[in-house]
Parts: structure tokens; sequence; C-alpha cells
């Protein structure tokens, strides 16, 4: 008999109530061209085949430890045995800090501490802030100021660290209304062959074609078996100009 997941036990899923499992979710947006993009702030989600040297810095010299503006960011991802890290970073301002432990995904990363009490017009950092290849090299994951400090990452993307199993639960997709939008939510499981030729290769899980407005999926059953590690999420283009679009899925992780 398939198992279907009642909300009451996804409640004490998420409340930590029920050893084994746990619930992720995962949402980004981002402006997409004619191009398929991931959905994420950034408009990347990298996915080197080897842990990568991290750093941080922010646009604005008031994201310091001392500072009115983001004094401490906490990033979550995997390092190079697949494995979930999460680090916390002191801020220097416009001066790069390198992360203690390499990445070889990086999905989630937040203020963690702040010069300010924030409101409507205070945010709790004071740039945007980044995370780069050390040295200056390439962006991984913004967090923008516009219209307001976000202070939380946008990533519609997620990797199933090793020793875990994923199932979709939903998956929601808002585009804009005058444009022709097209999603993909794509996976690579095995995603720890690197080496050709690879069994991991990347397909569709589902798809989403002429969106104007939004969808949502909601199986009757989760959708799965994703072993990990394995890659998952959403990438989107339209057909001409750019367009909005916001996504966001839910994941139930179970222990192997």
């Amino acid at each position: 008999m398939t198992f279907i997941p009642s909300k009451e036990f996804l409640i004490q899923v998420a409340a930590g109530d029920i050893t084994g499992h746990s619930v992720v979710h995962k949402f980004g947006q981002v402006s997409v061209g004619t191009t398929l993009q991931p959905v994420t702030g950034s408009g990347f989600y990298r996915t080197p085949t080897s842990a990568t040297a991290l750093e941080f810095v922010s646009s604005d010299a008031n994201d310091t430890s001392a500072g009115s503006g983001a004094r401490e960011v906490t990033v979550v991802g995997l390092d190079g045995s697949w494995n979930e890290v999460s680090q916390t970073v002191t801020t220097n301002g416009t001066s790069a800090v390198a992360l203690s432990t390499n990445l070889i995904r990086l999905y989630q990363w937040f203020v963690s501490s702040s010069g300010s009490y924030a409101d409507a017009t205070t945010g709790s950092h004071a740039g945007t802030l980044t995370i780069r290849e050390s040295g200056g090299g390439a962006t991984w994951t913004t967090i923008g100021i516009a219209p307001f400090a976000e202070g939380q990452s946008e990533i519609a993307c997620y990797t199933i660290p090793t020793g875990k199993t994923g199932y979709i639960l939903t998956v929601d997709i808002v585009a804009d209304s005058t444009k022709r939008t097209d999603a993909v939510f794509f996976q690579r499981p095995n995603a720890d062959d690197v080496s050709a030729p690879y069994s991991g290769a990347m397909r569709i899980v589902s798809k989403f074609l002429e969106i104007k407005g939004g969808v949502s999926l909601r199986p009757r059953a989760p959708i799965g078996p994703f072993v990990g590690p394995c890659d998952l999420g959403l990438m989107a283009e339209v057909t001409s100009g750019t367009g909005d679009i916001e996504a966001d899925f839910e994941l139930i992780l179970i222990d192997d």
C-alpha cells in the first residue's frame, strides 16, 4: 500500500519528533531570459565535481563584526564527502573572508547576527552579500538588498546528502502573467559519480510548459525515491525578453 504522509505526521517530522525523518523547504526567485537557468537569487546553482574553496564578501563596509549590518552569516551545504555541514563566518565588510570548510554544494545561507534590530526600513544587512570562489572567483550565490535586505538565500535547488533518501511532497511555481514561461524540475542521481561514463545523467522529474500565472504539483503520493547524493531543483526560461519567476518545493528526507 502506498504511504501518503498526513499533515499531522509532517508537523511531527518538522518538529523533530520522528526519528530519522526531516522536512526540507526550498524556494527561489529570479528574472530569467530565453535560456534555462536555475531559479536562484544569483541565477546559479554550482555543481562542481570536487569540493571548492569559497569566501564571503559584502558590497558594504557596514557588514562587519562591529558594524550596523550583518555581523555573521551561516552557510549550509555539503563537504567533499557529500555530508551536510554548517559553518558560521564573521563578516569583514568589503574584505573577503574564507569559509573554513570547502564545499561541493551550497544550498542555504543566511544572516545569523546583525548590528541592527531590523524593521520595515532597516534591514539586517547593509550591502549585497556574496559567496564566491576564493581569490575573487566565480559567484556561487548572493543575498540581495532590493527592495529590502532579504537576509536569507533564495535557492530553489537542493542536493540530498549521502545517507539520506528524499521524496518530493509539493512543487509551486509563480511566473510572469505576461510571458510564456517553461520550467523543468530536474534530478541528477549518483551526483558523486564524477568520472565518465557518468551514471548520474540529469533528467527531468516534471515539466511545466507555457506557465502564465501559477501552477502547483500536489501528487497523491510523494515522488521518489531520490537517493543521496542527488541534485534536485528547478530551472526556467521565457520565450522572449525576460520574466520573473518564483518557485518552491518541499521534500521529506529519511535516513538510510
